[in-house]
């Protein structure tokens, strides 16, 4: 009995100095840090119930493991997911790591581990576009350095074939604006110029900090809202509707989302909108915005609530 229990306790101290590591795999492959944790529980559920005697390397073990579990969960989410309606974007907008930012602090403390887990927010999104077997490979070969003859036989594909799946997703990530500027401070002196534009009604003043052919993606819920869809491209446009919402702006807090500059809407201790910004060569590229009840109340940026 006393073999058994130290081998239990062997196995969890195991299980959570790989917690981390096993988390990063599971938030770049399903966007969503609860969903992540609901896949690491599961391969602890697993590892619990397996006999591991045999496992030389159990860190790779356990991340086969999140893979198959986070790939099971992209196959459900897509064969819920309906045809989209009018301005609907047609895949899951991912669910962003939030700190705010304090003009005298920084970032809060407590969500530095977070930030830590996160890639940027451009990056998630054209993961999201990706088949399941497309991401898992991608994300575990080029960001894990998974080889492929571990990989082929979680998609039920051969090494080949799953070396064929990273490398179209390796062209779709390519293909996409998905890395800002290093620089955060200018970062945040590109959007805080945008919001200043946006509240003062000053379109051209919009018009200076868009690139030409910057994109808004924005998930405001399954009822959509009034005004504008929910794709928009380009520097006209993009201006136009920020003037819409130039009331917005009012109430905007500078925060980190996935580890670039962004803000969150917060009025009254309630948070309304999430936005993070991706600013490649001082110009804004890409715009997301979160304002779905549902799913705000998923993300923790460290608003009060009193």
């Amino acid at each position: 009995m006393d073999q058994i229990v130290h081998e239990d306790q062997w196995l969890a101290a195991q299980f959570e100095a790989n917690r981390p590591h096993l988390r990063a795999v599971a938030y770049r492959m399903l966007g969503s840090l609860s969903e992540a944790d609901d896949a690491v529980q599961e391969a602890w559920l697993r590892l619990s119930r397996s006999n591991t005697s045999d496992v030389e390397n159990l860190g790779g073990w356990l991340t086969r493991v999140v893979g198959r579990v986070c790939l099971d969960m992209l196959r459900a989410r897509r064969s819920r997911r309906e045809e989209p309606l009018g301005g609907h974007m047609p895949w899951h907008m991912p669910l962003p790591i939030v700190s705010l930012v304090s003009r005298e602090e920084g970032v809060d403390p407590e969500h530095e581990v977070l930030l830590a887990d996160s890639i940027g927010l451009a990056l998630l999104v054209v993961l999201e576009t990706l088949g399941p077997a497309e991401r898992l490979a991608f994300v575990l070969h080029d960001m894990f350095g998974v080889p492929f003859d571990e990989i082929g036989p979680m998609v039920g594909r051969s090494p080949t074939a799953a070396r064929q799946l990273a490398s179209r997703a390796r062209r779709r990530v390519r293909g996409a604006a998905t890395l800002p500027d290093a620089d955060l401070d200018r970062q945040r002196e590109v959007v805080d110029a945008f919001f200043a534009a946006a509240r003062g009604g000053d379109f051209e003043g919009l018009l200076a900090v868009l690139d030409p052919n910057v994109v808004i993606r924005a998930d405001r819920g399954p009822l959509g809202a009034p005004t504008g869809p929910r794709l928009v491209r380009g520097a006209q446009a993009v201006a136009q509707e920020a003037l819409t919402y130039s009331q917005v702006a009012q109430f905007v807090q500078p925060a980190l989302v996935n580890g670039a500059a962004g803000v969150v809407a917060v009025a009254s201790g309630q948070l309304y909108a999430v936005t993070g910004f991706t600013v490649r060569g001082g110009k804004i590229v890409e715009i997301d915005i979160i304002a779905d009840p549902a799913r705000l109340r998923q993300i923790d940026p460290g608003v009060s609530h009193e």
